[in-house]
């Protein structure tokens, strides 16, 4: 009789993470509450309802098209066209109002985005053109139909209700505010509780495991370019409504905001990680910093500066993150 030698354990099969991948995930949580203690204990309006209200209004848009632009980072593209589908949309719905109707024309604009951003897709995938050059590409001639479309002029809107969208609110609280909370949660679930967001983590970590297990990586990737296409087409009727006015020259460099929010939240350029909650924070830490330099009367260039400064720091951390991870 032999004696039973003990089987050796088992190693685990994911590493655990490492701290710069723990600063990636959760340096933004810290970095916001830091920050908004701070402003809170410098300034006393800043630290009042009206002020937090207003934050998240002027942020609403932003806010709208850096969700659903998550979702495409995630899967591995990148969408620079959403500032000119933002204006586009804004066009669309305001030259159209007196025939269709607000809701109507404010319809019809949110759906030639969707149709923007499922071209972006097929650009993107079909056409195997880089989504970078594809959408930068798009983004500069939907621009230029939008100055053909007005001449370079201003749409106003005379229709007293256009704007209801825009000013009104429910509860206190801005319309917008709660289109932005509502595209929160929607985008939110879409990506954490259904086979549809695990796809999208899928294309965007690693393509062609992906694609062995049955993953359809082009229809996915396409589909997060219409959800990008259709938020900013939603953001840009809130706006639209909010001026009572379509201008082709809206939204000029929204795309670099709403992507800097989403990179400073922790979402890796590569693809294949990242959050909603966290986007929400990367944009409202954005937002503190102007509202903190507003506030406290701190020279606007110093405001750009930190700005980019964080961003180059989230922009190495991912960077560092992944390097270790590998």
């Amino acid at each position: 009789m032999t004696d039973r030698v003990a089987d050796p354990p088992l190693l685990p099969t994911t590493r655990r993470p490492s701290r710069i991948s723990a600063l990636r995930d959760y340096g933004i949580v810290f970095s916001f509450v830091a920050l908004f203690a701070a402003l809170a204990l410098s300034t006393d309006a800043f630290l009042t309802t009206r002020n937090l209200l207003n934050i998240l209004d002027q942020q609403a848009a932003i806010g709208i098209i850096a969700c659903t632009g998550t979702l495409v980072l995630i899967a591995g593209g990148l969408d620079l066209s959403t500032g000119a589908v933002f204006a586009f949309s804004g066009i669309v719905a305001a030259e159209t109002v007196d025939t269709l109707g607000v809701w109507g024309a404010m319809g019809l604009a949110v759906a030639v985005a969707l149709v923007l951003g499922m071209l972006n897709g097929l650009l993107a995938t079909v056409g195997r053109i880089n989504a970078i050059i594809a959408t930068l590409a798009t983004g500069i001639m939907i621009r230029g139909l939008a100055i053909a479309a007005t001449g370079g002029l201003l749409v106003r809107v005379t229709e007293p209700s256009y704007a209801t969208l825009g000013r009104g609110g429910l509860l206190g609280i801005k319309y917008s505010v709660w289109m932005f909370v509502g595209v929160i949660l929607i985008t939110g679930f879409l990506l954490r509780a259904t086979t549809f967001g695990r796809y999208i983590f899928a294309a965007g970590g690693n393509q062609e495991a992906a694609r062995l297990a049955g993953v359809r990586i082009d229809l996915v990737r396409s589909a997060t370019f219409a959800i990008s296409g259709l938020g900013a087409g939603l953001a840009g009727i809130l706006s639209s409504s909010r001026v009572a006015t379509g201008q082709a020259d809206a939204g000029a460099g929204l795309e670099i905001s709403a992507i800097a929010a989403i990179v400073i939240g922790g979402t890796s350029i590569l693809g294949g990680e990242g959050a909603i909650w966290r986007t929400v924070l990367g944009l409202l830490l954005l937002a503190l910093v102007r509202n903190g330099f507003n506030l406290l009367n701190i020279n606007p260039i110093f405001q750009q500066i930190f700005q980019g400064a964080i961003i180059l720091a989230a922009v190495a951390v991912d960077a560092w993150a992944r390097r270790d991870t590998a």
